[in-house]
């Protein structure tokens, strides 16, 4: 599921794992067959964040791994990355009823997971899939308000608690499966995000 040199970091996100399992913050606990909590490096610069699973995901406790993730590897494999140079989580790591988009008090519910996550990886960059992570990221670092489409691409600079950090927004890969023309988008949002550094 994840990988790391360091052995305090994997039983970190062991326990955070664990946690999330047997979680009920919120509602989404009861239709749930996994939490998915993410996979990766853990010693990864990059960090990528989505929405929330979906069927595929809840069924497998593996994030990104219906047709949102055959385009996200084709993705990551056109900018010369694969699933093990980086990290991949959700917001949310119980499936939304639906695949309806996670609600706002689901979200604070899941934000210790997140952000213990953050903190166990120290990534440089955080890349921000869709709106729903947007929308979180921005508001938590005082960013306003804007929809993925008028700032994929776009880089912010933010300070966290383990450093600067370049938060990278881009359309979540589900975008390309609805509207094929978003594919190349997609793709050069991947090979600039490949090329970036913290800040």
């Amino acid at each position: 599921m994840y990988h790391s040199t360091d052995e305090a970091k994997t039983t970190r996100m062991d326990v955070v794992r664990d946690r999330a399992r047997i979680c009920t913050r919120c509602g989404l606990w009861e239709s749930r067959t996994n939490a998915v909590v993410g996979s990766g490096s853990l010693d990864s610069e990059i960090v990528l964040v989505g929405e929330a699973p979906g069927r595929a995901e809840d069924e497998s406790g593996l994030p990104f791994v219906g047709r949102a993730g055959k385009l996200l590897d084709d993705a990551l494999g056109k900018a010369g990355l694969s699933r093990g140079d980086v990290f991949i989580m959700n917001v949310v790591k119980c499936r939304p009823p639906n695949n309806r988009r996670p609600k706002k008090v689901e979200m604070v519910s899941c934000e210790p997971y997140l952000v213990e996550q953050l903190e166990i990886i120290e990534p440089s960059v955080i890349a921000l899939m869709g709106n729903s992570p947007l929308s979180y990221f921005l508001q938590k670092y005082g960013l306003g308000r804007a929809a993925i489409g008028s700032v994929h691409g776009k880089a912010y600079h933010v300070d966290t608690s383990w450093g600067g950090v370049t938060l990278f927004p881009l359309y979540h890969p589900a975008a390309a499966i609805y509207n094929r023309k978003l594919t190349e988008t997609l793709e050069k949002d991947f090979e600039r995000l490949a090329g970036l550094e913290g800040p």
